[in-house]
């Protein structure tokens, strides 16, 4: 297109460009586009941040005033155009959002993943070493601890169970902790919250 062309559609009003547009003029389209584009980029950039990002929305813009230009459903330019910017700036940090709330629940759920994976780790480990370890205290004093522990007896139950006095008892519960506290004393770092409500008195 020469240059006098051009100066011409320079002169045209936003309302005869339109009008040209709509019919499938291209001097038309790339006088809008001289006259519009520096001022939405410059929007989308304010709001965004991102020269790429405000580019990209721009172009696609345009490209969708060209391509659905025989619709005929644009009554002002300026605010079509601004408004349509507008849209698509709200739209693009919604999916941003909802990508990064994404990608922030993936992280999350995969740290709860392994948090879980390594604390089955750590019980499976726990719970082989304490059968290990009550295997090696002496018979009574095993038997009282396995009642006061695993079953969840009361000291006068169990010295009721077992006809031994409640000194005899909280002395065979006394004496299991302080062993196997020994025998694990491997496992008192890395599984201590495991242990605590085992070995407490």
């Amino acid at each position: 297109m020469n240059r006098s062309g051009l100066l011409q559609y320079s002169l045209w009003p936003d309302t005869a460009l339109l009008d040209a547009v709509q019919t499938g003029n291209e001097g038309a389209f790339e006088e809008v586009y001289k006259r519009y584009c520096y001022r939405l980029f410059t929007m989308a950039y304010r709001k965004l941040k991102s020269r790429e990002v405000a580019e990209e929305l721009v172009q696609d813009l345009f490209a969708t005033l060209w391509t659905k230009r025989a619709e005929g459903h644009i009554q002002h330019l300026e605010s079509y155009l601004f408004s349509a910017l507008r849209y698509r700036i709200i739209n693009y940090v919604k999916s941003q959002r909802v990508r990064d709330g994404y990608a922030l629940y993936c992280r999350i759920a995969q740290s709860d993943a392994t948090h879980n994976t390594e604390e089955q780790l750590a019980q499976q480990d726990l719970n082989t070493a304490l059968k290990a370890s009550l295997d090696r205290l002496p018979e009574k004093s095993r038997e009282v601890f396995r009642l006061s522990r695993l079953e969840h007896h009361t000291v006068p139950e169990i010295s009721g169970r077992l006809h031994l006095s409640e000194k005899a008892i909280e002395y065979h519960i006394t004496k299991s902790l302080k062993l196997l506290r020994g025998y694990l004393q491997d496992f008192l770092l890395v599984t201590w919250p495991l242990l605590v409500w085992f070995t407490k008195i």
